[in-house]
């Protein structure tokens, strides 16, 4: 499967780079995140639950982040378990760069399925893939909109520390290897 995309998000580079290296802002914008946890200086494991028709699975997934150019560009490698559901395998080359007061978050994933999950057509897999990216993304922009000047709410929480926990492609690489599952799944 390749899958490929790009979004506007309302927030600087920086801002957008930090975003998506706090754990508490990632877990709750990816849907079915259960967790994320760092084994090693560049590798995470994950556990994302999906359901896509009537196969539900929870996937154990290990990432690891190489050729990383912080705040602007990095490559996740990601092979996912989910047990008799079947397996999910592949990389994701992510960028960003500034547009205005915003950022161009522009992505590029490979990835290949087995397991029961490879049955399910490839309509449904493809489906669910679009609405779960499109879930992400609304989240994660909605948590980096600027409030509406009449409204009185504090704005978001900005830019975590670097030192927070989870690098923004840990919690991309996991929506990954979700998409890729689901993608992969029908071939």
């Amino acid at each position: 499967m390749d899958l490929q995309g790009e979004r506007l998000i309302p927030a600087s580079v920086q801002r957008t780079w930090d975003a998506l290296n706090d754990p508490e802002t990632l877990k709750a914008c990816i849907p079915g995140c259960e967790s994320v946890t760092r084994t090693g200086d560049n590798t995470f494991e994950s556990v994302v639950a999906v359901k896509i028709g009537p196969v539900s699975a929870r996937f154990k997934g290990r990432l690891e982040m190489t050729n990383v150019e912080a705040p602007r560009a990095y490559t996740i490698n990601f092979d996912g378990q989910g047990g008799a559901a079947g397996f999910g395998k592949g990389s994701a080359d992510v960028s960003l760069a500034a547009e205005g007061d915003s950022t161009r978050l522009t992505f590029a994933a490979k990835a290949q399925v087995g397991g029961k999950m490879a049955q399910i057509g490839s309509r449904l897999v493809d489906a669910t893939a679009q609405k779960l990216t499109e879930q992400f993304f609304t989240a994660f922009e909605e948590h980096l909109r600027p409030p509406a000047a009449d409204t009185g709410e504090a704005a978001p929480a900005s830019a975590p520390p670097a030192s927070s926990g989870i690098p923004m492609w840990v919690w991309i690489a996991g929506g990954a290897v979700v998409l890729a599952v689901l993608y992969f799944a029908t071939r």
